[in-house]
């Protein structure tokens, strides 16, 4: 059946477009129509803007860290809705079905879990299947566990092991991409460790974390995987961690590395308070190391939940807990810590985090290389999204909520002094165009001939909050699955992996492994085809 969007405004920043035009799509793809036949179904979107459907790079949904969030706090949805916040579709509950149906609903088509555990990547990956209409994919975490760092002893790199592994646990997880959380950083925490930076050794093992990086980029990027390692650095949420920030940046040699939510890392350490707004530092460095890209982690203000597999910051982070509950689980090299957050906006430091992930977004000079996040749910909710759309393309309403925030924080930030505003160009680029790019998602984030039909229309307002809360149609694979904001036709995604290839004596040596140490047998945790839908997963190529 050949469908026809009719005289919408179409904008695709991959393909130079912005323009008034038709789209036509068929078979589930964006196609050509260029011998004129008449279509079965038309669809007029005259004076409406046409999207590729929205690319989440980071958002905890899924995994044993999200079900400890979700027991802790199965109120989330309430104690949001009574701060002013839009809620997931349920009130009672914010679980996988109301995850997949309220990200289709803003004109989102494909999310990414950035955190998922190896030896539990199967419940994260059934819990993937469990989410509706959108598809998704995983980075799976090495480089705290005992393996690795095994292999990186004291400066003596096994490399080609190692990559072998790395690919190995990217194969049995089904996943899409590599994740580095603290690199050592968990593993110092059972020698007692409170702080952990980017040239201290992990005790016992004489590896630093610059070079637990280092290794697990040349193993990426030998890999082929197109997601180069996608790095949660050190000293989270520490004032003048900038510093830590930009040094990790100075060590990435030109490799390709993406670094998660740096708004956490946005902080300088001026100001009478000791806390400031290090976002110019940091962009600086952002701006000149063209091998990297970033995703933001902007903070909205109300209630949420931190779930983070940075057990090192969220055993000290659990003393701001609010309500007053938390959880820790410190396992073998992955480290859970879920820790209640109610971010105000009278609080100093929470109006400056605001700000400089705010700051960040703006000062970017290559938005194919700053991508949007929350870091849901740890910034803020997903939900909030079209909030932030609007703040970043109406520096009127920014105005509006920086008038309401302590003079303190004020003083210690740029934000007033910024007056750009996003283009729907720019959105579009970080939100769908370079997200699907990043993650080497070649047929989506754009509206090229060949390319998935996931697309998202929306009236066009002034109101950015509005416009985005809810999209006139959503198509996911070329069917219609919402209209006037709300699911009509609830379809079933895929998920996307990689599978590099390895030397299978790999296989041998971590199952003598895990039968030394853990009496058990890895083929108990590993993730078959046949989860749920014989046909759910899809792999990417990789390069090599």
């Amino acid at each position: 059946m050949l469908i026809q969007l009719k005289g919408g405004r179409i904008i695709d920043p991959a393909h130079n477009r912005d323009a008034v035009g038709d789209l036509f799509i068929e078979n589930g793809r964006i196609v050509d129509n260029a011998d004129v036949r008449k279509p079965d179904e038309v669809h007029d979107v005259s004076g409406k803007i046409v999207m590729a459907g929205a690319v989440d790079v980071h958002s905890h949904i899924a995994g044993t860290n999200v079900t400890l969030g979700r027991q802790l706090m199965p109120e989330l949805p309430l104690l949001a809705a009574e701060g002013g916040q839009p809620i997931l579709p349920s009130p009672a509950a914010w679980g996988s079905y109301a995850t997949g149906v309220r990200y289709a609903e803003m004109g989102y088509t494909t999310v990414i879990e950035p955190a998922m555990i190896p030896t539990h990547a199967i419940e994260a990956q059934a819990e993937l299947a469990a989410i509706p209409i959108i598809d998704v994919a995983g980075l799976v975490i090495l480089g705290n566990d005992d393996y690795t760092l095994n292999l990186l002893r004291k400066g003596d790199v096994k490399s080609d092991e190692l990559k072998d592994y790395v690919s190995w646990t990217l194969a049995h997880s089904k996943a899409i991409g590599l994740k580095v959380i603290n690199a050592g950083g968990s593993e110092a925490f059972k020698f007692n460790a409170r702080t952990f930076d980017l040239d201290e050794e992990v005790p016992d093992y004489g590896v630093t974390s610059r070079g637990i990086v280092e290794a697990m980029q040349g193993a990426v990027e030998d890999l082929g995987v197109p997601h180069p390692p996608h790095v949660h650095c050190n000293n989270l949420g520490i004032a003048g961690n900038v510093e830590t920030a930009v040094a990790t940046l100075e060590a990435t040699q030109g490799r390709p590395i993406h670094f998660a939510h740096i708004q956490f890392y946005g902080y300088g350490n001026e100001g009478d308070k000791g806390f400031s707004s290090g976002a110019a530092t940091l962009m600086e460095a952002v701006n000149k190391h063209k091998n990297a890209t970033v995703d933001v982690g902007q903070v909205m203000f109300g209630q949420t939940v931190t779930i983070s597999g940075d057990i090192l910051r969220q055993f000290d982070g659990r003393r701001a807990a609010s309500p007053k509950k938390w959880g820790l689980n410190q396992g073998e090299g992955n480290g859970t810590g879920v820790v209640p957050y109610n971010y105000k906006p009278k609080s100093f430091v929470n109006a400056l985090q605001w700000a400089i992930g705010l700051e960040i977004f703006l000062l970017a000079e290559d938005p194919w290389r700053v991508l949007f996040s929350t870091d849901h749910p740890n910034g803020a909710l997903f939900v909030r999204y079209p909030e932030i759309f609007h703040l970043l393309m109406d520096k009127d309403e920014r105005a509006r909520w920086l008038d309401g925030l302590p003079e303190a924080s004020r003083q210690v930030s740029n934000l007033a002094g910024i007056s750009r505003e996003l283009t729907l160009s720019e959105l579009a680029i970080i939100t769908r165009a370079a997200p699907a790019k990043l993650m080497g998602l070649a047929d989506r984030g754009h509206l090229g001939v060949g390319a998935v039909a996931d697309v998202a229309v929306y009236t066009e307002r002034k109101n950015k909050t509005k416009m985005f809360s809810a999209a006139d149609l959503v198509f996911k694979s070329g069917n219609l699955v919402v209209r006037k904001g709300n699911v009509v036709r609830v379809t079933w995604g895929r998920c996307y992996h990689v599978d590099p290839g390895f030397d299978r004596q790999i296989e041998k040596r971590v199952a003598a492994f895990y039968d030394r140490y853990y009496d058990a047998d890895p083929s108990w945790f590993g993730v078959s085809n046949a989860i749920h839908r014989p046909d759910r997963f899809a792999t990417i190529p990789c390069s090599s």
